[in-house]
């Protein structure tokens, strides 16, 4: 079994070496990740990751950290242009948070988007309490590839996350016993369209809440998601791994 997660931040919280973590995950059949940038350190830190098996990385600004767009927009999109980076972000809209203006977001994102398009690479978003802003601004720009990580919609939004191209991407959160809305997008989403991510070391699964998340702990989501849309744990992580590689390369 293979199996892929779509979304990690190891060596993020500095609490593990990323040679554990990455160790652990390979212990659990997790043989590829891919390590998101969120600023340009990180995501400098990300390529450097890479010399680990399996791992790919991506360079973005996370909207939370997007006031620091000026003074690290130039880094990012160098970092951007690499070969080996495979996507741009993360980026996107958070409403949840009031520390960056929703307008400083807006600028960051479209620039990641351009950067995107440029590239021809691949999207990661995040969007948090913010699917309407998001949309409307995804609406006004030309399409790009991509995925909403950590998708926390319902239906109606995994429809129009659809229709836009994007790829749905499930973490701890479908496993949590409230989370019925969430199951119910991930059942509708296409088979063709759907990935799996820890976003560790954040959003442990439910037999870990409130402890640190890591790679290796995916097996727990990707059953849940096989459980979900009927399918045996090794078809739900063959379908997951393909579609990865499919949108990352």
């Amino acid at each position: 079994m293979q199996v892929y997660d779509s979304h990690c931040h190891i060596g993020l919280d500095g609490k593990v070496a990323p040679e554990d973590d990455h160790s652990r995950a390979v212990a659990a059949s997790v043989g590829a990740l891919l390590v998101v940038g969120i600023d340009a350190p990180t995501s400098q830190a990300a390529r450097e990751l890479a010399r680990l098996p399996g791992v790919r990385w991506s360079a973005g600004l996370h909207p939370n950290d997007s006031t620091k767009f000026d003074e690290q927009w130039a880094i990012i999109d160098e970092l951007g242009h690499d070969p080996s980076c495979v996507a741009i972000g993360e980026t996107g809209l958070d409403c949840f948070r009031d520390r960056t203006p929703l307008a400083q977001q807006e600028h960051s994102l479209r620039a990641h988007l351009a950067l995107a398009r440029k590239l021809d690479k691949p999207v990661i978003f995040h969007c948090r309490d913010a699917f309407e802003p998001l949309f409307r601004v995804l609406d006004d720009e030309e399409p790009v590839r991509g995925v909403m990580h950590c998708f926390s919609g319902g239906i109606p939004e995994a429809k129009k996350s659809l229709e836009l191209g994007l790829h749905l991407s499930f973490a701890g959160p479908l496993t949590y016993p409230k989370n019925d809305v969430l199951r119910e997008a991930c059942a509708y989403a296409p088979l063709d369209r759907v990935l799996v991510e820890t976003d560790a070391p954040f959003l442990p699964p439910q037999s870990r809440r409130g402890r640190r998340n890591e790679p290796a702990l995916i097996i727990e989501t990707l059953t849940r998601l096989a459980e979900v849309r009927g399918l045996s744990l090794e078809a739900a992580a063959a379908a997951t791994y393909d579609n990865t590689i499919r949108l990352f390369g």
